[in-house]
Protein backbone atom coordinates (compact mmCIF):
# COMPACT_ATOMS: atom_id res chain seq x y z
CA UNK A 1 0.00 0.00 0.00
CA UNK A 2 1.50 3.03 -1.12
CA UNK A 3 2.11 6.63 1.37
CA UNK A 4 -1.27 8.25 -0.32
CA UNK A 5 -3.59 5.40 0.36
CA UNK A 6 -2.66 5.42 4.43
CA UNK A 7 -4.04 8.01 6.90
CA UNK A 8 -1.91 11.13 7.10
CA UNK A 9 0.39 9.95 3.91
CA UNK A 10 3.02 7.61 6.17
CA UNK A 11 5.90 6.87 5.32
CA UNK A 12 6.42 4.53 8.20
CA UNK A 13 5.07 1.22 9.42
CA UNK A 14 2.70 1.59 12.74
CA UNK A 15 5.10 -0.63 14.04
CA UNK A 16 7.68 1.88 13.74
CA UNK A 17 5.73 4.90 15.02
CA UNK A 18 5.41 3.59 18.24
CA UNK A 19 9.04 2.68 18.45
CA UNK A 20 10.12 -0.31 17.04
CA UNK A 21 10.83 -2.02 20.19
CA UNK A 22 9.99 -4.10 22.61
CA UNK A 23 7.10 -1.76 24.23
CA UNK A 24 5.82 -2.01 20.09
CA UNK A 25 5.94 -5.58 20.33
CA UNK A 26 3.33 -5.18 23.61
CA UNK A 27 1.29 -2.54 22.50
CA UNK A 28 1.14 -5.02 19.02
CA UNK A 29 0.36 -8.36 20.50
CA UNK A 30 3.79 -9.01 18.61
CA UNK A 31 4.10 -11.13 22.12
CA UNK A 32 0.88 -12.08 22.73
CA UNK A 33 1.71 -14.44 26.43
CA UNK A 34 3.20 -10.96 28.19
CA UNK A 35 0.20 -8.13 26.37
CA UNK A 36 -2.20 -10.98 27.56
CA UNK A 37 -0.50 -11.59 31.30
CA UNK A 38 -0.75 -7.25 31.75
CA UNK A 39 -4.39 -7.27 30.37
CA UNK A 40 -5.38 -10.01 32.64
CA UNK A 41 -3.42 -8.52 35.95
CA UNK A 42 -4.65 -4.84 35.51
CA UNK A 43 -8.40 -6.72 35.21
CA UNK A 44 -8.18 -8.62 38.44
CA UNK A 45 -6.41 -5.27 39.86
CA UNK A 46 -9.28 -3.71 38.70
CA UNK A 47 -12.01 -6.28 40.14
CA UNK A 48 -10.04 -5.90 43.44
CA UNK A 49 -10.42 -2.11 43.95
CA UNK A 50 -14.21 -1.94 42.32
CA UNK A 51 -15.35 -5.05 44.13
CA UNK A 52 -13.12 -4.33 48.15
CA UNK A 53 -12.58 -0.48 48.41
CA UNK A 54 -9.45 -0.56 48.94
CA UNK A 55 -7.18 2.01 47.72
CA UNK A 56 -4.03 1.18 46.01
CA UNK A 57 -1.39 2.40 48.93
CA UNK A 58 -3.16 0.37 51.30
CA UNK A 59 -3.87 -2.88 48.55
CA UNK A 60 -0.13 -2.49 47.51
CA UNK A 61 1.36 -2.32 50.98
CA UNK A 62 -1.40 -5.61 52.37
CA UNK A 63 -0.09 -7.56 49.13
CA UNK A 64 3.87 -6.92 49.80
CA UNK A 65 3.33 -7.59 53.34
CA UNK A 66 2.06 -10.83 52.77
CA UNK A 67 3.74 -11.49 50.05
CA UNK A 68 7.43 -10.94 52.09
CA UNK A 69 5.61 -12.73 55.22
CA UNK A 70 5.23 -15.76 53.41
CA UNK A 71 8.52 -16.09 51.70
CA UNK A 72 10.44 -15.22 55.22
CA UNK A 73 8.54 -17.91 56.75
CA UNK A 74 9.25 -20.42 53.78
CA UNK A 75 13.12 -19.55 53.93
CA UNK A 76 13.66 -19.96 57.71
CA UNK A 77 11.58 -23.14 57.80
CA UNK A 78 13.52 -24.36 54.83
CA UNK A 79 16.89 -23.82 56.13
CA UNK A 80 15.60 -25.42 59.50
CA UNK A 81 14.12 -29.06 57.37
CA UNK A 82 17.03 -28.78 55.01
CA UNK A 83 14.54 -28.31 52.66
CA UNK A 84 15.44 -25.97 49.34
CA UNK A 85 14.99 -22.50 49.45
CA UNK A 86 11.81 -20.43 47.30
CA UNK A 87 12.24 -20.85 44.00
CA UNK A 88 12.01 -17.10 43.39
CA UNK A 89 12.92 -16.23 39.94
CA UNK A 90 16.02 -13.78 38.96
CA UNK A 91 15.18 -10.51 40.09
CA UNK A 92 16.53 -8.29 37.87
CA UNK A 93 15.65 -5.71 34.86
CA UNK A 94 17.70 -5.66 31.56
CA UNK A 95 19.16 -3.17 30.09
CA UNK A 96 17.72 -3.31 27.21
CA UNK A 97 14.02 -3.19 28.45
CA UNK A 98 15.10 -0.15 30.59
CA UNK A 99 16.63 2.35 28.05
CA UNK A 100 13.74 1.54 25.39
CA UNK A 101 11.13 2.12 27.98
CA UNK A 102 13.22 5.28 28.79
CA UNK A 103 13.71 6.14 25.36
CA UNK A 104 10.01 5.36 24.22
CA UNK A 105 8.96 8.14 27.49
CA UNK A 106 11.57 10.67 26.61
CA UNK A 107 10.15 10.66 23.38
CA UNK A 108 6.68 11.09 24.41
CA UNK A 109 7.46 14.00 26.79
CA UNK A 110 9.53 15.86 24.92
CA UNK A 111 7.20 16.19 22.54
CA UNK A 112 4.13 17.12 25.34
CA UNK A 113 6.70 19.62 26.26
CA UNK A 114 6.83 20.63 22.29
CA UNK A 115 3.35 21.14 22.66
CA UNK A 116 3.03 22.80 25.30
CA UNK A 117 5.37 25.30 24.43
CA UNK A 118 3.77 26.18 21.00
CA UNK A 119 0.50 26.74 22.91
CA UNK A 120 2.20 28.87 25.29
CA UNK A 121 3.42 31.31 23.13
CA UNK A 122 0.31 31.22 20.65
CA UNK A 123 2.12 29.80 18.02
CA UNK A 124 -0.78 27.46 16.67
CA UNK A 125 -4.22 28.39 17.46
CA UNK A 126 -5.12 25.24 15.56
CA UNK A 127 -3.12 22.92 18.24
CA UNK A 128 -4.46 25.35 21.14
CA UNK A 129 -8.38 24.23 19.74
CA UNK A 130 -7.39 20.71 19.40
CA UNK A 131 -6.13 20.21 22.88
CA UNK A 132 -8.50 22.64 24.87
CA UNK A 133 -11.25 20.16 23.18
CA UNK A 134 -9.56 17.00 24.27
CA UNK A 135 -9.14 18.51 27.75
CA UNK A 136 -12.65 19.20 28.02
CA UNK A 137 -13.52 15.93 26.80
CA UNK A 138 -11.19 14.30 29.71
CA UNK A 139 -13.34 16.41 31.71
CA UNK A 140 -16.75 14.85 31.01
CA UNK A 141 -15.63 11.78 30.91
CA UNK A 142 -14.26 11.79 33.92
CA UNK A 143 -17.11 13.12 35.57
CA UNK A 144 -18.66 9.61 34.55
CA UNK A 145 -15.81 7.26 35.96
CA UNK A 146 -13.08 7.28 38.61
CA UNK A 147 -9.67 6.91 37.61
CA UNK A 148 -8.38 3.57 38.22
CA UNK A 149 -11.24 2.55 35.35
CA UNK A 150 -10.32 5.16 33.16
CA UNK A 151 -6.99 4.25 33.58
CA UNK A 152 -7.73 0.59 32.72
CA UNK A 153 -9.93 1.54 30.29
CA UNK A 154 -7.22 3.54 28.46
CA UNK A 155 -5.05 0.64 29.02
CA UNK A 156 -7.34 -1.48 27.46
CA UNK A 157 -7.51 0.78 24.24
CA UNK A 158 -3.85 1.16 23.89
CA UNK A 159 -3.65 -2.47 23.94
CA UNK A 160 -6.06 -3.41 21.70
CA UNK A 161 -7.31 -0.48 19.01
CA UNK A 162 -3.36 -0.43 17.49
CA UNK A 163 -3.36 -4.36 17.25
CA UNK A 164 -6.52 -4.12 15.81
CA UNK A 165 -5.92 -1.50 13.51
CA UNK A 166 -2.48 -2.90 12.49
CA UNK A 167 -4.79 -6.10 11.30
CA UNK A 168 -7.04 -4.46 9.55
CA UNK A 169 -4.84 -0.87 8.35
CA UNK A 170 -5.69 -1.86 4.41
CA UNK A 171 -9.54 -1.76 5.06
CA UNK A 172 -9.34 0.85 7.58
CA UNK A 173 -7.50 3.53 5.77
CA UNK A 174 -9.38 2.97 2.70
CA UNK A 175 -13.04 3.74 4.56
CA UNK A 176 -11.38 6.29 6.47
CA UNK A 177 -9.52 8.38 3.16
CA UNK A 178 -13.22 7.36 1.53
CA UNK A 179 -15.82 9.31 4.23
CA UNK A 180 -12.67 12.08 3.89
CA UNK A 181 -13.21 12.83 0.54
CA UNK A 182 -17.08 12.71 0.59
CA UNK A 183 -16.89 14.75 3.61
CA UNK A 184 -14.15 17.38 1.45
CA UNK A 185 -17.10 17.22 -1.78
CA UNK A 186 -19.75 18.23 0.68
CA UNK A 187 -18.10 21.10 2.33
CA UNK A 188 -17.18 22.12 -1.27
CA UNK A 189 -20.88 22.11 -2.70
CA UNK A 190 -22.23 23.79 0.71
CA UNK A 191 -19.23 26.37 0.57
CA UNK A 192 -20.28 26.86 -3.35
CA UNK A 193 -24.27 26.47 -2.57
CA UNK A 194 -24.90 28.37 0.59
CA UNK A 195 -21.16 29.98 1.86
CA UNK A 196 -20.50 31.98 -0.95
CA UNK A 197 -23.90 33.36 -1.63
CA UNK A 198 -24.28 35.22 1.75
CA UNK A 199 -20.78 36.27 1.04
CA UNK A 200 -22.12 37.72 -2.51
CA UNK A 201 -25.65 39.14 -0.20
CA UNK A 202 -23.08 40.87 2.47
CA UNK A 203 -20.90 42.33 -0.28
CA UNK A 204 -23.78 43.87 -2.13
CA UNK A 205 -25.81 45.28 1.13
CA UNK A 206 -22.37 46.81 1.39
CA UNK A 207 -22.54 48.37 -1.43
CA UNK A 208 -25.66 49.34 -1.36
CA UNK A 209 -25.07 51.04 1.53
Amino acid sequence: MGSSDRLFNRQRTLHEILGGGQVADLILWRRKNQTMGILLVTLAVWVVFERSGYTLLSLVSNVFLLLIVILFLWAKSAAILNRPAPPLPQLHLSEEIANEVTAFIRTRVNDLLSVSQDIALGKDSKLFLKVAAYLWLISIIGGFTDFLTLAYTSLFIVLTVPAIYERYEVYIDMYILKGYRKLCFLHVKINEKYVRRVHNWILEKKKLS
